[in-house]
């Protein structure tokens, strides 16, 4: 079973994760769609939850509907931790991944910048 599940469809940058993912000791199961990341999601105990905002197909809806239906990202009914990450000029963007539930949206930068710490925390 998988610690994270990621929604990237970047193939180089999906390598940068899944290699911080080897060295991190996180088993990082991952999806190019959203309809992809739902389906993953939905038979996984994944603690951390990955999205690429700027994926072309799906990534903000699959957000809405992860956190819609499992509640709060970190209420009772839901312990996962859903980052979404995204260029740091799409504010509206953002806030609407906020509005949708995500524990945390972020500059790729920012993500890229911290991605052992945030992936060491799917096995915390």
């Amino acid at each position: 079973m998988a610690d994270a599940i990621a929604l990237i469809d970047d193939l180089f940058f999906l390598a940068k994760v899944h290699e911080t993912a080897k060295h991190t000791g996180v088993t990082l199961e991952t999806a190019a769609t959203g309809e992809q990341l739902l389906k993953a999601a939905a038979g996984s105990p994944a603690a951390l939850i990955l999205v690429d905002l700027n994926a072309k197909q799906g990534a903000l809806a699959a957000v809405e509907h992860l956190c819609a239906s499992n509640g709060a990202p970190n209420g009772p009914g839901n312990p996962r931790r859903v980052i979404a990450f995204l260029s740091h000029v799409q504010t509206d963007l953002a806030e609407k991944a906020r509005a949708a539930g995500c524990t945390d949206v972020m500059p790729r930068s920012k993500f890229t910048q911290n991605l052992a710490e945030i992936l060491r925390g799917a096995k915390s």
